[in-house]
């Protein structure tokens, strides 16, 4: 049995509360995180909250990298989805965590979609 893709679930805490509500930083970021984890960038989408926060997505051939910002509260939820076996996730999770100066973080890592190995293809 294997998986399709790997889920990693960001919890980072006690982040700079600066770059948490700026956007072009934030895209910069997540940008920057895919490509260091050998990702192909095909799409992104972010949005600024009034009056502070931020969500966005890099959408990948592989899936997507995505983050949800309080400021307020120093808080970020990342995913990291991929599939496929070129692609690092950790890498992208390390850039991430690191570019916020989270001082407390926690990745859950979740496989997705279980398969027989004769099954295992990602669309690329």
């Amino acid at each position: 049995m294997n998986a399709l893709g790997r889920h990693l679930l960001l919890e980072l805490k006690n982040c700079n509360q600066e770059v948490l509500n700026d956007l072009d930083f934030l895209r910069d970021c997540l940008n920057e995180a895919a490509v260091q984890c050998g990702a192909t960038v095909v799409g992104q989408s972010f949005y600024h909250f009034s009056p502070y926060g931020v969500s966005g997505v890099v959408n990948i051939a592989e899936s997507h990298i995505s983050i949800h910002t309080w400021p307020e509260h120093g808080y970020a939820a990342v995913d990291v989805f991929t599939c496929g076996d070129d692609v690092e996730p950790e890498k992208a999770a390390r850039l991430i965590i690191e570019s916020l100066e989270a001082k407390s973080h926690s990745i859950i890592e979740l496989r997705r979609g279980i398969v027989e190995e004769s099954q295992v293809r990602c669309a690329k």
